[in-house]
């Protein structure tokens, strides 16, 4: 069974071209485009790895992490950051990895595969 991704960003080219990279792969790649969306999918969907961008209209990707940080079901899923906010590294607690934009596709993909072996 391939191990799910959830790709969380309000560009939809950027979650297009991670959906690309991580589907090459064989990972099954679920997207949301805000962190409301990206809560309801990640209670739904389960996925053993999350990577996101900090900022998003509606909801952010800090919101997000705290509600998700808050429900016991879910809150071990690791998470990337993929962003290019100032400070990326503090919004998460522990975060697998942390990732300017634009994204080295190799390093990207040895990191999800570090986070979920």
């Amino acid at each position: 069974m391939s191990k799910k991704v959830l790709v969380v960003d309000d560009e939809a080219d950027v979650r297009k071209f991670l959906t690309t990279i991580l589907e090459k792969e064989g990972y099954t790649v679920f997207t949301a485009e805000n962190g409301s969306k990206a809560l309801e999918t990640t209670r739904e969907k389960r996925p053993d790895l999350v990577i996101l961008d900090l900022q998003m209209p509606d909801q952010s990707g800090t919101d997000y992490y705290r509600r998700l940080s808050k429900d016991m079901e879910i809150a071990n899923t690791p998470v990337i950051i993929v962003s290019g906010l100032a400070g990326r590294h503090l919004a998460v607690k522990k975060p697998a990895a942390v990732f300017d934009k634009p994204i080295d596709p190799d390093e990207f993909l040895a990191s999800v595969e570090k986070a979920i072996p």
